[in-house]
């Protein structure tokens, strides 16, 4: 199973439906407060070169955009076998 990290913050839709869809497939993430550890967020910023919005995903190390762009990969079909990796 891969591993996967989100960066979030309190309040967010987007990190919510995010964590949503993770949790329907039954996969385990970590989940990174960018709100209560400003430390976090400027790490968040320098792994997914400049992206400053949440969420912010990474599988197994690898950006992969955010709650709209793990979205599509859903709807493509290439979710799945993503995290199974």
């Amino acid at each position: 199973m891969a591993q996967i990290e989100i960066y979030t913050r309190p309040m967010c839709g987007y990190c919510a439906a995010a964590k949503r869809l993770l949790q329907q497939k039954g996969v385990a993430f970590v989940e990174y407060d960018g709100w209560k550890e400003p430390a976090r967020k400027e790490e968040m910023i320098q792994r997914s070169n400049g992206g400053r919005t949440f969420p912010q995903i990474f599988v197994d190390g690898q950006h992969i955009g955010g709650c709209d762009d793990m979205m599509m990969l859903e709807r493509a079909g290439k979710l799945d076998p993503l995290l199974a990796a």
